[in-house]
């Protein structure tokens, strides 16, 4: 019997009941169910009482999981709009042609894969003729992030309808020559076809909740209307295994993003195996899901399951559905009938019964072949359902076989995903079952064809006019001729040329308040957008919340504790900032959102996102490659940066080594500013290059990565004639002599000092010291930028071996300087040694290698050996070397300054 006292705080709600004696006879009708039908009725109308509560609205937990089939029920299908036996045509070519395009690859050793299109082909099937709109559209279109895997499936899709020819698909994996197609999606190898790249895996997920999300943030600042747009996410069950597939999840579903929709092929294998061998992963998926708060459809069964579940009067099929686990489901698509009596009929006496009504084919078809997201009209109506549905995103669990299709040799095996071919057998097995009509005498030497009906075809003719009526081709990317945003009034940028005087300030603050000047733009103000996750008064950017607002879908539902303040919290609708919370993975989804908008919509956007530098490339460098695989643009500031700037954060906040990790990026442009100044002046060119008029031969399509400081400087005054210097990397900052410093010697000893962002004030402190107590003269140079002057390095001797005489820029800035050079950066020496190749005078380089550590900014410098003295220390130990200073002087400095 059902005891309705509790019998401990966790079980009821802590509410007093009202009514002891109704709760008790609900008790006893259930304890009744339960005895004379049995516990698993009783379950039974609990779980349908609970559902009925949820759908009548009633403030109850929702279920997090339900029985192991279809949302949907036959009865409740919608009936296709369109002609279903010309989608199964269309269909069966582009499974043909997908394997015949990684079979013919795979002869050059290119590889490629076939399993997982063949699983997925009626989900991208359905969604082309029925759902997806083109840029055509109202708005922008639909925004699709293909599964990387299904690629095959996509480009054969594109063959049939005219847009690749058969020498773009027998140049698959193959792009050196001209006419070829990347392995994956990838906007920046095929700008015209592919809008998002998804493999890394994990990132499309992730990259798909913060686009549906910047699509409302650009519909609710008014910035263009893109509300008829829907986001599509096509992943693997496996795929989800990955942190950052459901890392927003609470957020897509907090901010109602009804805009989305998640397409999980649940065909129960990844790379190696089972996803969830012991388990079931299309449950763990739902109740995931609904426990972030996402609608759910499962679309787990085909057709020929219909009978079955009409024969299931006791639920027994129903409760051993959920029982087996995913590896026991895999074995039984490999397996005759005679097993699956036993092993999955055979469990229960209800189930044998059933069985006897079945023939062997019926159980066949059902085990084998029929399953939900194989069959147009469950896919249909998943599809159907997920659009009606308002107020949250909606996630669609379809079950397929890995290698439907392919023949018993791909289907459901443990290897299929690295399985690169099918033999001409197995082809043929394949024609005959999808009805294709290739002749055996068109496998010419051995080599499988390529299958069209022709560009006049019933198929093609139809496939094209469904495309038509949704808008265009899908997928594709627009390249829209923008007109360049007018720059900005240069009173911004010149903020910072006459100094600050006596005044400190941090670049940090610097480049703040040359964003705050930026946004107040008339023309241009509006398209910046603040990304910051939860720092932003770590960075004083707090003055921007009142007058810019932070987004937020509903606005500000409270009043805030600071409202009497300047510089309250104020949340907006329209509110410009994005304020992430503790989510670098997060805030860089958002950038890239904003920073191909572009393309995506047409609307060019300038998002700056500032984070603790320690947390940017070191923790979310694989979407920086995605960033610049998206051809995005914008600015990513690394704030508070540095090994030693940061006192007492020690080893976890102190970063001596981003400018390595972007100097990896081919798209990332490096700044590492010392000055005020100098960041106006990168800021400014930067918005020339990438939103404005970009130079004859200037690739637009970059990111500017600047580092800047939390530590209080004076700022000096901008020299004059220095525009060129900062931007390519290098320029002269003063000399001893334009410094004021007394040097004895009529012609003393020389050194040349190049510093980059904070390190440049620990090497005037040295130049001060070398003239004042060693009489040895320095020139100070700032490198604003190690990684650009490698590159244009790079580039020269790249001319060179064309046969073009070019000198890079590097050599000519230091062409004449006297004495030897020494480097000093408060990153670690790989990051200065980047130029080393080419400078021509005796280069050696000072850093901060090794781990940070907590304690005052003197204190790490010391450790380091950066400080001003341990530079006049190596300075010192350099000119001995050369015969400039004597070897005395090096152990007197050492001992001097207690190194």
């Amino acid at each position: 019997m059902i005891d309705p006292t509790p019998k401990s705080p966790s079980e009821l709600d802590q509410l007093p009941d009202r009514d002891t004696e109704e709760t008790a006879e609900w008790a006893a009708s259930l304890d009744a169910v339960a005895k004379a039908a049995g516990p698993h009725r009783a379950a039974y109308l609990m779980r349908r009482t609970l559902q009925h509560a949820e759908g009548a609205g009633l403030a109850l937990p929702k279920l997090l999981e339900t029985d192991y089939v279809n949302t949907i029920p036959s009865s409740a299908e919608p009936v296709i709009d369109g002609d279903e036996e010309m989608e199964r045509r269309i269909t069966a070519w582009n499974r043909w042609n997908a394997a015949a395009m990684v079979t013919r690859g795979s002869k050059h050793g290119v590889g490629g894969h076939i399993a997982t299109f063949a699983s997925a082909a009626w989900l991208y099937e359905t969604g082309f003729n029925h759902f997806f709109k083109g840029k055509e559209a109202d708005g922008s279109g639909d925004q699709l992030y293909i599964q990387g895997h299904a690629s095959p499936g996509i480009y054969a899709r594109a063959f049939l309808d005219g847009r690749l020819n058969e020498t773009h698909l027998d140049n698959f994996r193959q792009e050196s020559g001209g006419n070829g197609l990347p392995s994956y999606p990838h906007p920046r190898r095929l700008p015209w076809l592919w809008e998002f790249p998804t493999v890394s895996m994990g990132l499309g997920p992730l990259s798909a909740i913060y686009q549906a999300r910047f699509n409302r943030y650009l519909t609710n600042r008014n910035i263009k209307d893109v509300s008829a747009s829907h986001v599509w996410a096509f992943l693997g069950d496996g795929e989800m295994d990955e942190p950052e597939s459901t890392a927003a999840l609470a957020l897509a579903a907090r901010e109602g993003l009804d805009n989305l929709t998640f397409v999980i092929n649940c065909n129960l294998q990844r790379l190696d195996g089972p996803v969830r061998a012991n388990f079931k992963i299309v449950q763990e998926l739902e109740a995931q899901f609904r426990g972030a708060g996402w609608n759910v459809v499962k679309s787990l069964w085909g057709g020929a399951w219909d009978e079955l579940f009409a024969l299931d009067t006791t639920g027994a099929l129903v409760r051993r559905l959920r029982e087996v686990p995913d590896a026991q489901v895999q074995t039984y698509q490999t397996r005759d009938a005679a097993y699956i009596r036993e092993d999955f009929f055979g469990k229960d006496a209800a189930l044998v019964e059933m069985a006897k009504l079945l023939s062997d084919d019926k159980i066949l078809e059902c085990f084998h072949l029929s399953r939900g997201g194989h069959e147009p009209r469950k896919v249909y109506a998943a599809y159907k359902a997920a659009l009606e549905f308002k107020g949250a995103p909606t996630v669609i669990l379809a079950q397929t076989v890995k290698g439907f299709t392919l023949g018993e040799g791909f289907a459901s095996k443990n290897a299929n995903h690295q399985m690169k071919k099918l033999s001409n057998d197995e082809f043929k097995n394949m024609r005959d079952l999808l009805e294709l009509p290739i002749s055996d005498a068109q496998f010419v030497d051995g080599v499988v064809p390529y299958g069209h009906p022709g560009a006049d075809s019933p198929e093609v003719r139809y496939l094209q006019e469904r495309r038509a009526a949704l808008g265009g081709p899908a997928p594709a990317r627009r390249t829209h001729a923008l007109a360049p945003l007018p720059a900005p009034a240069d009173k911004a940028f010149a903020a910072f040329d006459k100094g600050s005087g006596s005044q400190s300030m941090a670049t940090t603050m610097a480049f703040v308040r040359l964003v705050k000047d930026l946004i107040r733009d008339k023309e241009t103000g509006k398209r910046w957008v603040p990304i910051v996750p939860d720092e932003a008064r770590t960075f004083g950017m707090e003055s921007l919340f009142p007058s810019l607002g932070i987004y937020s879908p509903k606005g500000q539902t409270y009043e805030p504790v600071d409202r009497d303040q300047l510089m309250y919290y104020r949340e907006a609708k329209d509110g410009q900032i994005l304020n992430e919370g503790i989510t670098e993975a997060g805030s860089m989804a958002d950038f890239i959102a904003a920073s191909s908008a572009y393309s995506t919509h047409g609307e060019a956007m300038i998002p700056f996102y500032i984070f603790y530098s320690m947390f940017g490339w070191q923790r979310t460098a694989d979407q920086m490659w995605q960033l610049g695989d998206q051809l995005g643009r914008g600015f990513l500031v690394g704030a508070t940066a540095g090994r030693t700037t940061l006192t007492g954060e020690g080893l976890q906040h102190a970063d001596g080594h981003s400018p390595v990790i972007a100097a990896t990026n081919p798209a990332a442009l490096t700044y590492d500013p010392a000055f005020a100044y100098e960041i106006g002046t990168i800021v400014k060119d930067g918005l020339r290059r990438m939103y404005g008029e970009a130079a004859p031969g200037e690739d637009q399509n970059v990111f500017y990565y600047l580092t800047v400081y939390n530590e209080p400087m004076p700022q000096p005054a901008k020299p004059a004639g220095i525009d060129e210097g900062i931007i390519k990397g290098l320029y002269r900052f003063n000399t001893a002599e334009s410094a004021g410093l007394d040097v004895a010697a009529a012609n003393p000893a020389r050194i040349q000092l190049i510093g980059s962002g904070t390190a440049i004030h620990w090497t005037l402190a040295a130049q001060k010291l070398l003239a004042e107590e060693w009489g040895v003269a320095a020139d100070v140079w700032s490198a604003t930028s190690w990684t650009e002057l490698r590159r244009d390095a790079l580039e020269a001797d790249a001319a060179l071996l064309r046969g073009e005489e070019r000198v890079p820029y590097v050599r000519q800035a230091l062409a004449g300087a006297e004495g030897p050079v020494l480097a000093v950066s408060d990153y670690m020496r790989q990051v200065p040694d980047q130029i080393a190749q080419w400078v021509e005078q005796d280069y050696s380089s000072l850093g901060a290698d090794g781990f940070g550590l907590s304690d005052t900014r003197d204190a790490a410098r010391r450790h380091f050996g950066v400080d001003a003295q341990s530079i006049v220390v190596a300075a010192l130990a350099q000119l001995a070397r050369r015969g400039e200073v004597k070897t005395s002087a090096v152990k007197e400095a050492r001992e001097r300054y207690g190194l």
